[in-house]
């Protein structure tokens, strides 16, 4: 599998940007937060968020969608399995296809934990500056949900301001109906409303040598004990956790699958016949920058858990997923081996990081802490 990382120089970099003002706000931030984190922001979970606090974030995500194609967007891996890149679509279309076209590199390798972290973090710059959003980006534990998932009052919120809305009307491509987000449109994989489709087990059919439990309910894979689980062990073995949070049926994946839709990447009714499945354009879900502050948080609370576990990193750089024998040799991505020098590739849309700079939330590029 070919493995490309830009490495742009900071001068080169803000070449490529199309608008200075962001640049200078992101360049600023980043100096900011590798200075000095006094004053980290507290990122919260969303049911603790006043309604005017959701109405902002959700005004903010709506806001990025209505902002036009930036040009500084260069994908570069340019992987055969996605939609070509479309210059009518949306700021926040942009966001995703960073995600499209970096898919092979940010998935089962050691760059998964530290670029979403990283690419959480980015996309809450571009609330704040092209936008106004003023809070910290929120996070959506799920484990609390995981018991009575379908039912959750998590999904009863259809406040066409502040509310996330329900499941998707299955007689309409599963389209979310209600709430703030029942009239976002996305442009990848095709032009589409937002969708959501309840699957409480995704795992049927999948390739059983990665999927072995194919029969499994997706919401027993992220119960508040598999939390816990995470969180409490894997001591000073960076490899396990992340293998534990990121398998093809733990925590991460189920959360993706169980929502089905856009989060869980399945094709609209829209898309061409050639439309490939997965997580690609699972971005397109405004739950998904909840869902990875989540991921985010298991991570860092796991960090902070022992003294054992703070600022280590171990990872290769090419996925390893053809097979559950070489997957179960390199879960977390084989050699080439990253280090914590390795670049956060950024593809023209913001500032590149290492890896090191993000490994630890109060040091670095950034400067927050969780609830």
């Amino acid at each position: 599998m070919p493995f490309l990382l830009l490495s742009n120089s900071y001068s080169s970099y803000l070449t490529m940007l199309a608008g200075i003002g962001f640049t200078l706000f992101v360049a600023a931030h980043v100096l900011l937060a590798a200075s000095t984190c006094t004053d980290p922001s507290v990122r919260k979970e969303w049911r603790t968020l006043t309604k005017d606090e959701r109405a902002e974030w959700i005004g903010a995500v709506k806001c990025l969608s209505e902002l036009p194609h930036d040009s500084a967007l260069t994908p570069s891996v340019h992987p055969d399995d996605i939609a070509p890149l479309n210059t009518s679509s949306s700021y926040y279309d942009d966001i995703v296809y960073m995600h499209m076209d970096l898919n092979h590199l940010i998935h089962f390798t050691g760059l998964f934990l530290p670029f979403h972290r990283w690419y959480v973090q980015v996309y809450e710059y571009a609330l704040k500056e092209k936008c106004g959003f003023k809070g910290a980006s929120p996070y959506w534990n799920w484990a609390e949900d995981a018991p009575n998932f379908f039912n959750s009052t998590f999904f009863q919120d259809f406040d066409p301001i502040s509310g996330l809305g329900g499941w998707g009307n299955l007689l309409n491509d599963a389209q979310v109906p209600n709430g703030a987000f029942s009239d976002f449109k996305l442009s990848y994989p095709s032009y589409h409303t937002l969708r959501r489709n309840f699957t409480l087990q995704p795992y049927i059919g999948q390739d059983p040598t990665l999927f072995t439990e194919p029969y499994l309910y997706a919401n027993t894979s992220f119960t508040q004990s598999e939390v816990d689980k995470m969180v409490s062990g894997f001591v000073g073995d960076y490899k396990g956790f992340q293998t534990y949070l990121e398998a093809f049926e733990g925590a991460h994946s189920s959360v993706h699958l169980i929502m089905g839709g856009d989060l869980g990447g399945t094709c609209p009714n829209t898309a061409p016949p050639d439309c490939t499945p997965g997580p690609t354009f699972s971005a397109n879900e405004p739950l998904f920058w909840m869902h990875h502050a989540m991921v985010d948080k298991v991570w860092f609370d796991w960090q902070n858990a022992n003294p054992a576990n703070a600022d280590i990193f171990y990872g290769g750089s090419v996925q390893m997923i053809d097979n559950g024998t070489i997957y179960n040799e390199y879960p977390n991505g084989g050699p080439p081996m990253l280090s914590l020098d390795s670049v956060i590739p950024a593809d023209g849309m913001f500032q590149e990081s290492t890896i090191e700079a993000v490994i630890n939330t109060t040091t670095g590029l950034l400067c927050y802490i969780y609830d």
